[in-house]
């Protein structure tokens, strides 16, 4: 299976990954695997004053501060993974990623707001469910 990973670097992130681990089937060398990991862009307005190098510097360093201990979970693992850094709204992002990369599984971790913090929030996992058309796993 090809399986992409959507992480923020939250508690459930890491309860998601804990899932993960106490089920060998899920971390499984016949699996190809993809970390994805989204940035929130910088508002349009204060993009346009900074230089192209800081801004895409910026975006590496927010990435990479999540994707480092993931790198060494993986590792311990010793499941291959590829990894991804991407800006931009999390759900549009994680959803178009899942969609155009023919994956056959999404996993993701989910905060576990109730309907009523969903209305009045939001819930990336809520919207990415929406909008995306590839099965998904969501750990609680």
């Amino acid at each position: 299976m090809k399986i992409l990973i959507a992480v923020d670097g939250s508690p459930f992130t890491k309860r998601m990954l804990a899932y993960l681990a106490a089920h060998d089937e899920w971390l499984s060398e016949t699996n190809a695997y993809t970390v994805v990991h989204v940035v929130p862009a910088v508002p349009p307005r204060a993009a346009a004053v900074l230089d192209k190098e800081v801004l895409k510097g910026y975006y590496a360093d927010e990435g990479e501060k999540v994707l480092k201990t993931l790198r060494t979970f993986f590792a311990r693992k010793k499941v291959k993974v590829e990894y991804v850094n991407k800006v931009g709204p999390a759900a549009d992002v994680i959803a178009s990623t899942a969609d155009k990369g023919d994956f056959d599984l999404l996993v993701l971790g989910s905060h576990g707001h109730g309907a009523l913090g969903n209305l009045v929030m939001g819930s990336v996992a809520t919207k990415v469910m929406a909008n995306c058309r590839v099965p998904t796993l969501l750990v609680r």
